[in-house]
């Protein structure tokens, strides 16, 4: 009899916290622009479906080689996003963001066509089928790696979009990358990097900063000092220390791991909360030197 209350007690248990996590959906969304269907995960909060509100959603992009799974999948935590979610009321969108289109609209390959679609289908589609805040105010954008670069270079090409953005360990300076395979992918995209170096550079972020100062989208920008992309986030800040543009910058222990980018996440929801209720996180202009 106590085998049996005690079973059943784990039992009622375990309904009722599933019946109040947060729930991961697949969408399947065919991108216009490219003539390709991609899929996409949504992590909704568990006070989705009795809070009769709009929520404010953050598009979380994955780095290069990745896909749609790889921030519900290879964090040490697997349940990161649905607790994320949960604390702060948020829904988490991580698109399928190829693998290796580096979140441009490539002039060259037709079917890279991902600044397209990252900020006009898919923001369509999850507007159109979640309850969420349709203004920027309600809008959110990080990603780690390639997806870092990604965040930060579509919230400067679409402002309007977003009220924040946030790179983790982010691909900063594209013309400046050393691995043979990251500017061959690069290269597949924009063509040869000899001839086409100015391109190259109009697409990094460490040569945008005046845009992004231009902008008024608050930035957060972190990274592991043991990281190989850490000169081009240093870069990025010093520009942007210099022109006077707000934001927060980080350095942690860390590399270029999913441990790091882990543990990463909530600062920018952190920060993402301050921006939502209105308490800026960063310091005026004026106060820069």
């Amino acid at each position: 009899m106590k085998l049996f209350k005690s079973t059943l007690f784990v039992f009622l248990f375990l309904t009722t916290f599933s019946s109040w996590a947060a729930k991961v959906d697949t969408l399947t969304i065919q991108s216009a622009a490219m003539n390709k269907t991609w899929r996409v995960g949504v992590v909704v909060p568990q006070s989705y479906k009795k809070a009769k509100m709009a929520f404010p959603v953050l598009y979380l992009l994955h780095g290069y080689s990745g896909n749609f799974r790889d921030w519900l999948t290879k964090t040490p935590d697997k349940e990161l996003l649905h607790r994320m979610a949960d604390k702060y009321n948020m829904i988490i969108v991580t698109p399928d963001g190829g693998f290796s289109s580096w979140y441009l609209d490539s002039p060259l390959d037709k079917e890279t066509q991902f600044e397209t679609f990252i900020t006009k289908e898919l923001v369509d589609r999850v507007d159109k089928d979640y309850r969420t805040v349709k203004t920027r105010e309600g809008r959110f954008i990080s990603g780690l790696s390639m997806g870092g670069h990604g965040a930060l270079y579509l919230s400067a090409r679409h402002p309007q979009l977003y009220s924040a953005a946030g790179s983790m360990s982010g691909a900063l300076d594209i013309s400046g990358l050393e691995a043979k395979n990251l500017n061959q992918s690069i290269e597949k995209l924009l063509g040869p990097k000899e001839q086409n170096l100015e391109k190259f550079k109009a697409n990094s972020m460490v040569y945008l900063a005046d845009q992004l100062k231009a902008n008024d989208v608050k930035i957060f920008i972190d990274c592991g000092v043991d990281d190989f992309l850490i000169e081009s986030n240093r870069e990025l800040h010093r520009r942007l220390v210099y022109n006077k543009t707000p934001h927060e910058y980080i350095e942690r222990p860390g590399a270029h791991t999913w441990p790091y980018w882990g543990y990463a996440l909530e600062y920018h929801l952190l920060f993402y909360q301050k921006v939502r209720e209105g308490n800026s996180p960063l310091p005026p202009a004026s106060a820069k030197k």
